[in-house]
C-alpha cells in the first residue's frame, strides 16, 4: 500500500532536500512511499491527500496548531533534529516506520 507523506518546514527548502533523501532511502528499502515537501503555508491544499505529515523540528512551537490543520486520520510526526539537521533520509525513514508501527 502506498503511503502519501508530506514534509513541511518554514519555506519548503530544507524539507525539499530531506524529501529527496527520504525518497532514495525508501526506494532502497523497497517501501512504496510518495514523499513530497511543501511550505507550511501550503499545508491546507494537501491535508486531505496525505496519510502522514512530517514537521520540521524548528516548527516544534507550532506543532499543535499544525496538527489541528489536518484531518484526524493523518499521522503527524515531529521530525528529530539529529537526522533533520544533516538531512539523513535513511534515519528519517527509520523513524517514520517506527512511528507508523506504534
Amino acid at each position: 500500500m502506498s503511503k502519501n507523506i508530506l514534509l513541511i518546514c518554514g519555506l519548503g527548502a530544507s524539507s525539499g532536500f530531506m524529501a529527496a533523501n527520504m525518497r532514495k532511502a525508501a526506494k532502497k528499502a523497497g517501501l512504496d512511499y510518495k514523499i513530497q515537501a511543501r511550505s507550511e503555508a501550503e499545508l491546507g491544499e494537501y491535508a486531505d491527500e496525505i496519510g502522514v505529515l512530517m514537521v520540521g523540528p524548528h516548527l516544534k512551537a507550532e506543532f499543535d496548531a499544525i496538527k489541528s490543520e489536518v484531518p484526524d486520520k493523518v499521522k503527524v510526526i515531529l521530525m528529530k533534529p539529529d537526522y533533520y539537521s544533516i538531512l539523513d533520509g535513511k534515519s528519517a525513514i527509520d523513524d517514520l516506520k517506527a512511528q507508523l508501527e506504534n
